[in-house]
């Protein structure tokens, strides 16, 4: 997906500013506008996240509604919705956050998953970094209670897997 949205604003650097926050957010771009699900978002919003001004922001919507291939892609983009990471330690859930030496590596999620489980904790929320849009991307899981320490081990031995750190 990253690669097709390049490919056609990679001479505007600043569009592809946009469209990052756009992609990383989650927000669509509907008749020209944007949205985070169906609120609408004000591009002066957008600029000062993006660190440009509105009229870019303007420029990068009307760029996406007029190519067929980049409308396809962000007029029904959602936001995957929230994140517990943050708060997990208050709502006493354990967090693992699983580094790959390859994303692409299959079986990964699967294998963590299954340890887990037999160690019997349930997965609360299970969030993927896309290895196109993170340059570092993590397994990250979140569980209804903190992680025994003789499971990091189990973790570790996963194929793939090049770092476990528990919070």
């Amino acid at each position: 997906m990253w690669n097709t949205i390049k490919k056609y604003l990679e001479n505007y650097p600043e569009r592809l500013k946009v469209a990052r926050i756009l992609v990383e957010n989650g927000l669509s771009v509907r008749k020209g506008k944007v949205y985070l699900n169906e609120i609408e978002i004000p591009p002066v919003r957008i600029a000062r996240v993006a660190g440009v001004d509105r009229r870019t922001v303007n420029e990068t919507i009307s760029s996406i509604g007029a190519n067929r291939e980049l409308r396809l892609i962000f007029e029904d983009l959602r936001s995957a919705g929230h994140s517990l990471k943050e708060i997990a330690r208050h709502l006493n859930f354990g967090v693992v956050e699983i580094t790959p030496v390859d994303a692409r590596t299959p079986g990964i999620l699967a294998n963590a998953a299954m340890i887990l489980a037999k160690g019997g904790l349930s997965i609360r929320q299970a969030i993927v970094d896309d290895p196109e849009l993170s340059p570092e991307p993590k397994l990250t899981l979140i569980v209804e209670k903190k992680i025994p320490g003789e499971l990091i081990p189990e973790l570790l031995k996963i194929q793939g897997v090049a770092k476990v750190s528990v919070y």
